[in-house]
């Protein structure tokens, strides 16, 4: 069974930065894309990033050089590191898995995930 665990949350002021975790079990990481989505309250839930099966990232143009992904395979946990955060990055944030048997595993999509974790607020005051 698939599960996704996140933790990490909190709030932090502007400027400010948080490490997301997502302890994963029941898959390895060489069979899925992991991906860091998040739903502000009205809003569309979106994808922050992802973390292909080979390990390349995809960042969204929004978080482009403030976040990174990383993995560590030995504890099946993936990271989002998030820095310089803005009141605008307030949101429950997902961490995501999908397997994708029909792409090159440098491949990992910003939405259409299977699997979801139950989320973490991330509140940035101004």
């Amino acid at each position: 069974e698939v599960q996704l665990v996140e933790s990490g949350g909190g709030l932090v002021q502007a400027g400010g930065s948080l490490r997301l975790s997502c302890a994963a079990s029941g898959f390895t990481f060489d069979d899925y894309a992991i991906g860091w989505l998040r739903q502000a309250p009205g809003k569309d839930r979106e994808g922050v990033s992802c973390i292909a099966p080979d390990g390349s990232p995809v960042y969204a143009e929004f978080v482009k050089g403030r976040v990174t992904i990383s993995t560590d395979n030995a504890k099946n946990t993936v990271y989002l590191q998030m820095n310089a955060l803005k009141p605008e990055d307030t949101a429950v944030y997902y961490c995501a898995a999908v397997a994708l048997p029909d792409y090159g595993p440098g491949y990992c999509p910003l939405g259409g995930y299977d699997y979801w974790g139950q989320g973490t607020q991330v509140t940035v005051s101004s």
